[in-house]
């Protein structure tokens, strides 16, 4: 019970810490918007007369581009955490000897950010494909339940990468570079820079086998914009589930080995 109480302070306490930055909650929400237009006339001129591209009709596609660019923020997958810092300043010290570990702290603190963009940094572009263009609203309401589970395992997922990322400190020190390679492959690959099925059909096989990044972005707004049915919806969330339970055991397998690294150095 005390750990469940100690878990919903932690969500507190990251929901209160990103809704006292105000300016910059208003300054992404505003970006967001201007990239959402350039995107949607992009991907519009690109359907053209046919009113169709890769299966999506311009309510869908319209649909995708602004449901995802407020996806940006709520899965957060660019944003890194703060503990390469901790582990090349020694503060991660500090960290294992509280009653939770850093990963279920991180992760606490996480979802409470999500909460917050959720009701901001989503909304705002929503709000804003809704007055400009015809969306997409899904006809079937178990839709929308779906969708939301499939938002919260695609922002578990992307924790999980980016807690990863945060590990590999103990091995590069600097991570900027992983970073920066990460940011580029994730939007390549997720579907937040273009919708995946304009890809050949053996490259979207292997991304969604081989890789993790659509189940952080494609798969939800797959889901919302109801492609290939329930059927699809059912298999994109099993795709998820699979690839988040696979990120919390590597997760946990090289936390031990860095904590292992940190107490042979005599951390």
């Amino acid at each position: 019970m005390d750990t469940v109480r100690t878990c919903a302070a932690l969500a507190g306490a990251g929901f209160r810490r990103y809704s006292t930055y105000r300016q910059a909650t208003v300054a992404g929400a505003f970006t967001n918007i201007v990239f959402g237009f350039l995107r949607c006339y992009v991907l519009l001129s690109i359907a053209g007369e046919a009113g169709e591209l890769a299966g999506y009709d311009v309510r869908q596609l319209a649909t995708f581009v602004w449901v995802s660019q407020g996806l940006l923020a709520v899965v957060g997958a660019w944003g890194m955490l703060d503990l390469a810092d901790r582990v090349r300043s020694g503060d991660v010290v500090a960290d294992l000897l509280r009653p939770l570990g850093p990963f279920a702290v991180y992760l606490c603190t996480d979802l409470g950010r999500l909460g917050f963009a959720v009701l901001t940094r989503l909304t705002a572009p929503v709000a804003a494909g809704l007055v400009f263009f015809e969306l997409y609203l899904p006809a079937d309401p178990i839709t929308y339940p779906m969708f939301g589970v499939s938002v919260l395992l695609a922002t578990l997922i992307a924790f999980c990468a980016r807690y990863l990322i945060g590990l590999s400190a103990f091995w590069l020190l600097d991570i900027r570079g992983l970073t920066m390679l990460w940011v580029f492959v994730w939007g390549a690959g997720s579907g937040m820079y273009f919708p995946l099925p304009i890809l050949p059909g053996w490259a979207q096989l292997a991304l969604w086998l081989g890789t993790p990044f659509p189940a952080m972005a494609q798969a939800p707004l797959d889901i919302l914009v109801e492609r290939g049915g329930a059927g699809h919806a059912w298999l994109v969330l099993l795709d998820q589930c699979v690839w988040l339970a696979i990120g919390l055991v590597v997760c946990a397998r090289v936390q031990r080995r860095a904590w292992r690294k940190l107490v042979v150095q005599g951390g």
